[in-house]
C-alpha cells in the first residue's frame, strides 16, 4: 500500500480514487484529509473543496528571498517614486537659484502703422499721411549690491535639496524595512501552518488508533466520537493558518507594488533559529540611540533643514537694504517718413545706424514702505527657523523613545520565548504521557484531548516568541545600523 503521511489510498472509496489518480500530481492534503471528510460530512466537505484546489501541475515555482523583494520594492513602490520627485523639484529649484546670478538680458521689437494727420518732418506743417515705423532694443539688468541675498538663498536650495535626499533615503530604509517584517511575517505564517498541521496529523492517528480500539470494544464510542470533534476543530484551524498566509503575502504584494494575480513563493531560511543577530546584551539602548544620530537619515534631514531655513532667514534679511543694479542697453529704429534733404527716404540701413543709440547706467533700489512685508517675512522666516528646530527635537525624542521601547520589548520577547520552550517540554513531556494512559485506556478522551491541546498552543506560542524577538531584535539593529537582514 502507497502511504503518504501515514494515510493510505485504500482510506478512499475506489469509485473517486481513478478521477484522482488521473490528473497526474495527487495533492497530500487530499490524502491527509480523506478520513476526515468520511467522519465528518460538513467538515469534510470544506476541506474537500480548499484542499482539492491544491491539486496542481508539479512545475518549478519562482521564489522570492528578501533581497530580491526589497530590490524589487525600490524599483517599483510609489512611495519611493514619490520622495524621489520631491528630491527632483528641490534640485531644480536649487538650479534656477544659481541661475538667477547671472546678469538679465531682455530684447524688444515693436512696429506699428499709423494714417492720419501727422506733423510732418520737413517744416512741422501737419499733413495727411501714411507711417509705417518700427523699433528695437535690448537691456540688460545685473545687481551689483544685494548679492549676498541671493547668495543665502542659493545656500538654503542647497541644504534643501540634500535634506530631500536624506528624506528619499529614509523612504527606501523604510521601505526595506517594512518589507522586511511582511517577510518574516509570512515565515511565521507558514511554520503556524506547519504546526497545525503536525497537530491535525497526531489527531487523525489517535482518531485511527481509537476507531480500532472501538471495535475491540476496549473503549466507549464517545472516544471516537470525541475525537472527530477535535478533527474537524484541528481542520478549522488548518484552513484558518493557510489563510493567514495568504493575507500576508498580500500585504507583501502591496509593499512590493507586485500584481495580485502573480504568484509569491517566499524563499524560507533553512533554520530560522540559526539567523545572525546582534546579542542582546550588546544592544544598549542609548548605545544604540547615539548610533542612530549619526545613522538615521530623518536626524540628518532636519540639520539640514534646520540650516536652511537659517540661510532662507539671512537671505529675507537681505531684501530690506537697498539694491544696487548696473543697467544697459541698445536701441534703434525705423520710419518710412525720414526723407534727406533731397526729399529721398532713408533707406532702411541707414535709419538703423543713424537711429542706433547705448546707454550704461546704474540704478538704485531702495525699499521704503511696502506695509511691512518684508519685516513680516523676516520674522516669519526667523520663527521657521525655531519651528524646525523643535521638529528636530521631538523627532530625536520620537527616536530615542522608539528605541527604548524596541529594547523593553526584546527584552520580554527573549524571556517569552525561553519560557515558551520550556513549556514546549513540559506540554510534550505531559502529552507523552498522557498518549501511553490513552492507549491503555487509563484515560478518557477528554483529558487526553486537552494534553493534546495544551502541547498544540504551546508549539504556537514558541514559534510566535521565536518570531517576535527576531523581529525585535531586527529593530533595534536597523535603527543602530539602517540595515536590515535575514
Amino acid at each position: 500500500m502507497l502511504y503518504t503521511h501515514g494515510v493510505g489510498y485504500d482510506t478512499i472509496p475506489n469509485k473517486i480514487l481513478p478521477s484522482i489518480k488521473k490528473r497526474g500530481k495527487l495533492s497530500l492534503h487530499l490524502l491527509y484529509f480523506w478520513p476526515v471528510m468520511r467522519l465528518s460530512q460538513i467538515a469534510g466537505f470544506f476541506l474537500f473543496f480548499c484542499m482539492f484546489a491544491n491539486i496542481t501541475p508539479a512545475v518549478a515555482q519562482d521564489t522570492w528571498s528578501l533581497k530580491r523583494c526589497v530590490d524589487y520594492a525600490m524599483e517599483h513602490s510609489i512611495t519611493v517614486k514619490q520622495q524621489e520627485v520631491q528630491k527632483r523639484l528641490a534640485e531644480l529649484t536649487l538650479q534656477q537659484s544659481r541661475l538667477s546670478m547671472i546678469p538679465g538680458f531682455s530684447g524688444n521689437v515693436s512696429a506699428g502703422y499709423s494714417d492720419g494727420r501727422i506733423a510732418s518732418i520737413q517744416d512741422n506743417a501737419y499733413i495727411n499721411q501714411s507711417v509705417f515705423n518700427a523699433s528695437g532694443s535690448l537691456n540688460m539688468r545685473g545687481d551689483l549690491f544685494n548679492w549676498f541675498s541671493k547668495q543665502n538663498q542659493i545656500a538654503a536650495n542647497r541644504l534643501d535639496a540634500e535634506s530631500n535626499s536624506f528624506l528619499l533615503q529614509k523612504a527606501r530604509n523604510d521601505l526595506a524595512f517594512n518589507v522586511a517584517t511582511a517577510f518574516l511575517q509570512i515565515l511565521l505564517k507558514e511554520e503556524q501552518v506547519k504546526v497545525n498541521e503536525v497537530q491535525a496529523k497526531q489527531t487523525l492517528s489517535n482518531l485511527e488508533n481509537t476507531k480500532k480500539l472501538v471495535i475491540a470494544g476496549s473503549v466507549p464510542e464517545s472516544n471516537q466520537a470525541d475525537l472527530e470533534a477535535q478533527l474537524a476543530q484541528d481542520s478549522t484551524n488548518l484552513v484558518t493558518a493557510k489563510n493567514d498566509v495568504i493575507l500576508a503575502i498580500l500585504q507583501m504584494k502591496a509593499y512590493l507594488n507586485l500584481g495580485f494575480e502573480i504568484p509569491f513563493v517566499p524563499e524560507i531560511p533553512e533554520n530560522i533559529a540559526t539567523l545572525s543577530m546582534t546579542p542582546l546584551g550588546e544592544m544598549d539602548p542609548e548605545m544604540v540611540y547615539s548610533a542612530a544620530l549619526t545613522t538615521y537619515p530623518l536626524v540628518k534631514s532636519d540639520e539640514l533643514r534646520i540650516k536652511s531655513a537659517d540661510r532662507a532667514y539671512r537671505a529675507a534679511k537681505g531684501q530690506l537694504y537697498p539694491t544696487l543694479s548696473l543697467v544697459g542697453g541698445l536701441s534703434t529704429s525705423y520710419a518710412n517718413n525720414f526723407y534727406d534733404r533731397d526729399g529721398k527716404l532713408i533707406p532702411f540701413n541707414k535709419q538703423l545706424d543713424n537711429t542706433f543709440g547705448k546707454n550704461i547706467g546704474l540704478s538704485l533700489g531702495i525699499p521704503l514702505f511696502s506695509g511691512w512685508q518684508q519685516r513680516t517675512n523676516v520674522a516669519k522666516a526667523k520663527v521657521n527657523v525655531y519651528n524646525l528646530e523643535l521638529s528636530r527635537d521631538l523627532d530625536n525624542q520620537k527616536l530615542r523613545q522608539d528605541i527604548y521601547t524596541a529594547h523593553a520589548n526584546a527584552v520580554a520577547a527573549l524571556q517569552k520565548f525561553n519560557a515558551s520552550s520550556t513549556g514546549v517540554m513540559a506540554a510534550q513531556k505531559a502529552y507523552d504521557f498522557a498518549t501511553k494512559r490513552f492507549n491503555l485506556g487509563l484515560m478518557n478522551t477528554i483529558d487526553y484531548i486537552t494534553t493534546q491541546t495544551r502541547l498544540f498552543k504551546a508549539q504556537i506560542d514558541k514559534v510566535s516568541a521565536q518570531y517576535d524577538y527576531i523581529f525585535k531584535m531586527k529593530l533595534l539593529e536597523f535603527y543602530r545600523d539602517q540595515r536590515i537582514s535575514l
